[in-house]
């Protein structure tokens, strides 16, 4: 399975930062790194769109932590992710630039496609949920002209 770096970082940054820390510590062999950006918490403005196609609106504001860091085998990965867990962004930093280098293939099956994995269950768990109080509304002709 080819996977592209924008949605490995999708994955890192959506799942919980306790699925990480579990996936994290399956991993062997954690490597060195030092901090490009230490994690720091921030704020971003979230915009929308009506019906997705109408003019962009500010919705509101998020909480965000990004941090960057570069491996001694010198990749750099960076993370931003929801919320204000820096371990969550700078684990997420770390396999980033993990994912860049000779160890890609062993981090995408430890730590990438099994959230990938959760991540699919917990969308799918919702739309079955949803799916379970739908409502079909349908109009009846009475037999009168």
């Amino acid at each position: 399975m080819k996977i592209e770096r924008k949605e490995w970082m999708s994955i890192l940054a959506k799942a919980t930062a306790a699925d990480v820390d579990a996936r994290w510590s399956v991993l062997a062999n954690h490597p060195e790194y030092t901090f490009l950006r230490a994690p720091e918490i921030g704020g971003v403005m979230v915009r929308g769109r009506m019906g997705a196609t109408g003019d962009a609106f500010n919705l509101g504001e998020m909480t965000v932590t990004r941090c960057s860091v570069q491996l001694v085998t010198d990749e750099v990965g960076h993370s931003y992710v929801q919320g204000r867990d820096r371990l969550h962004a700078e684990r997420a930093a770390v396999v980033d630039a993990l994912l860049q280098g000779p160890r890609h293939q062993e981090v995408l099956d430890q730590i990438v496609t099994p959230l990938a994995q959760l991540l699919a269950q917990r969308k799918n768990e919702k739309l079955r949920k949803a799916a379970a109080t739908k409502v079909d509304f349908f109009t009846l002709v009475r037999g009168e002209d």
